[in-house]
């Protein structure tokens, strides 16, 4: 466990637009930073950085916190992780305790699976280099492809050696369980238990994520063994720490440059991506191998809305850059499309041109989508019904367009190339938009429907209520525990008369009637905060906001940021809207939804009770009325009784 002292230091250290923008890509807005979301699929900037607080907002999704936070979430680390990911950045040594045999057994998983991938690229790496086998062959291989030394290195190729156990061996000799290497993709397991190399006799790509962190490999077999192989190329497994459809080759590499050119060329393989890197083009990333998703295209908009795609120029190549112009497109960005002269793919045509020929060639061939489109489709096309289709095609495009203003410029264009009426072609994307529309809401209206399914909407209610309740409370005893709200007070006969904080109002409230919350975190913290709130200096949020404990770290990070809108009956006239009003009010809520629960469970009961027990449970029934009337009359609602 980490020190506080280290803590701290750490949270002192850690400048949240500098660690942001590793991840997303940040711009000035008066005192804020923002940018896209990187938690959902967000299109327009709704993701807020302020540098004065030390947090992040989405105001799209909800999701906040702090620097620690943030590495958390994105790069799914536990607490003590994004620590010390945050450590080595601002070169802070971290001391902590020697875990012990139980807590060595409850390592995340998936950090040992990162541990053993990072092994195993160095292992591979080292065997391409110094490996009398890695020099001769793999290597070979590289130099085959004109692939440089510097290249090799940045991307840390490697080699595998053709014995199936080579790799399982070592790793097992160095003290990395099997159990991992089988996790983690790199070896499989025999019915006797021994493992043997996925990659055995291939050169190594490895797969880095948006953090550098090594989470998977590609393995190509050699050319001289190609010739009747079924698969060229062998790829990491689905794993926790990788998702094939879900990551991006090289863009670990390229993501400085994406950001500082604000734009990315789209290729298909992972020489590709090499070679232009090597002619001094390095803004580029490749899907190598899995079609085009979603989960791909938000990744690269985090860093920009300008793409290129560029594939070959043979039937694949067209096919590939028709398929993923819509995907981009409904993303909001903007999409270029350039194809290879016949015989070349980016890989072949970079090792023929410097940077500033590739650069120039691009500049004057790629062409806007719609050209392209109009281009491959209605070429020479002088069929009535083919024409109809690819018009149809090509207006479908635009309607997936967000931006209203690109809608209507893409259409009058369209108009022009085709020569086709612009309300015709209006009145045909208003067809498509309205079709996608009652799509989506009828996909929703599913959805809630499966939600609803069998759900007792009241005790829910009730329940999310408590919940909010419970949370809002908590966020007032974080934001403003030490903060004195009854003066003079003397809490038992006989006592002098002291101060009370908001937060031991909290704590003594709720003991007075044996209340607990029913979030053990919120409890936790209620109890610290009251056995601390007289410590000199003692602030609640940056006590909590850089507390050791990770559970209470992250619910702090999350309620140091978080705005709650309350529903209209329970918003306070401005002139009451203290802070010992707004605790006052929402121990009565929390008291309420308390009542409200046990009466409805009250309500349950009645019909099933027996002669014996009815008169308890109406007696009881009536007390809760009172007690719910009183309250209500306390925090100023007006709720009519039924009986």
């Amino acid at each position: 466990m980490i020190d506080r002292a280290t803590v701290d230091r750490i949270m002192d250290a850690a400048n949240i637009v500098d660690v942001v923008s590793e991840f997303v890509t940040l711009r000035k807005s008066g005192t804020s930073y923002k940018g896209l979301c990187p938690f959902h699929d967000d299109r327009t900037p709704s993701f807020s950085v302020s540098p004065a607080r030390g947090v992040y907002k989405c105001f799209s999704c909800g999701k906040a916190g702090n620097a620690v936070r943030f590495i958390m979430d994105h790069e799914q680390m536990s607490y003590a992780d994004a620590l010390k990911w945050l450590a080595r950045k601002y070169n802070i040594e971290v001391k902590e305790r020697e875990l012990t045999s139980e807590e060595r057994q409850q390592e995340n998983e998936r950090e040992s699976i990162f541990i053993v991938n990072e092994w195993a690229a160095e292992y591979f790496h080292n065997i391409l280099l110094n490996d009398v086998d890695g020099k001769a062959i793999g290597m070979a291989y590289f130099r085959s492809r004109g692939i440089r030394d510097d290249i090799i290195k940045k991307f840390r190729l490697g080699y595998s050696l053709n014995r199936r156990d080579a790799m399982a061996t070592e790793a097992q000799k160095k003290g990395y369980k099997a159990e991992f290497l089988v996790k983690g993709g790199l070896c499989g397991q025999r019915e006797n238990g021994s493992l043997y190399d996925r990659f055995a006799g291939r050169v190594l790509f490895p797969w880095m994520g948006v953090s550098g962190k090594v989470v998977g490999f590609g393995g190509r077999v050699l050319d001289s063994r190609t010739k009747g192989v079924s698969q060229k190329y062998v790829n990491t497994p689905d794993t926790p720490v990788y998702h094939k459809d879900h990551e991006l080759y090289g863009l670990f590499q390229a993501k400085k440059a994406i950001a500082k050119e604000d734009c990315v060329y789209m290729v298909e393989g992972y020489t590709d991506v090499l070679s232009m890197h090597q002619c001094g083009i390095e803004n580029v990333v490749a899907n190598s191998g899995t079609a085009l998703n979603l989960h791909q295209i938000r990744l690269l908009h985090r860093f920009t809305q300008n793409v290129v795609l560029l594939y070959d120029g043979d039937e694949a190549g067209i096919h590939a850059a028709m398929r993923g112009t819509d995907m981009f497109l409904a993303e909001g960005m903007n999409i270029k499309v350039l194809l290879l002269p016949d015989n070349d793919d980016p890989d072949s045509f970079a090792r023929k041109h410097t940077a500033t020929e590739f650069r120039e060639y691009i500049a004057t061939h790629q062409t806007d989508f719609m050209e392209f489109k109009t281009h491959v489709l209605l070429n020479n096309n002088n069929d009535p019904i083919k024409r109809a289709e690819a018009i149809s095609s090509i207006v479908k495009s635009i309607s997936v367009i967000p931006d209203q203003i690109k809608r209507a410029e893409y259409i009058k264009q369209c108009s022009v190339n085709i020569g086709t009426p612009e309300r015709t072609l209006i009145n045909e994307m208003n067809k498509f938009i309205r079709r996608e529309r009652e799509e989506k809401y009828k996909q929703a209206e599913r959805e809630a429907a499966k939600q609803q399914q069998n759900t007792p909407i009241e005790r829910a209610t009730a329940s999310k209520l408590a919940d909010d309740v419970e949370r809002m409370i908590t966020q007032e005893v974080m934001r403003h525990g030490e903060e004195v709200i009854f003066h003079n007070v003397q809490l038992n006969e006989g006592e002098e008369t002291t101060d009370v904080t908001a937060a031991e109002y909290v704590y003594y409230d709720l003991g007075a009637d044996q209340l607990r919350f029913q979030n053990a975190i919120y409890n936790r913290i209620l109890e610290e905060a009251v056995a601390h709130v007289h410590d000199e200096g003692f602030k609640a949020d940056e006590y909590f906001r850089s507390h050791p404990d990770g559970e209470i770290n992250q619910v702090a990070a999350e309620l140091c940021t978080e705005t709650y809108m309350l529903a209209k009956s329970n918003q306070m006239r401005k002139e009451e809207d203290s802070l010992q009003s707004r605790i006052v009010h929402l121990l009565l809520d929390y008291r309420m939804t308390f009542v409200k629960n046990r009466l409805e469970q009250i309500k349950l009961l009645l019909p099933t009770a027996s002669e014996s027990e009815r008169p308890a449970l109406q007696q009881e029934w009536m007390k809760l009325l009172a007690i719910r009337q009183e309250i209500a009359r306390r925090v100023g609602h007006s709720i009519l009784v039924r009986s």
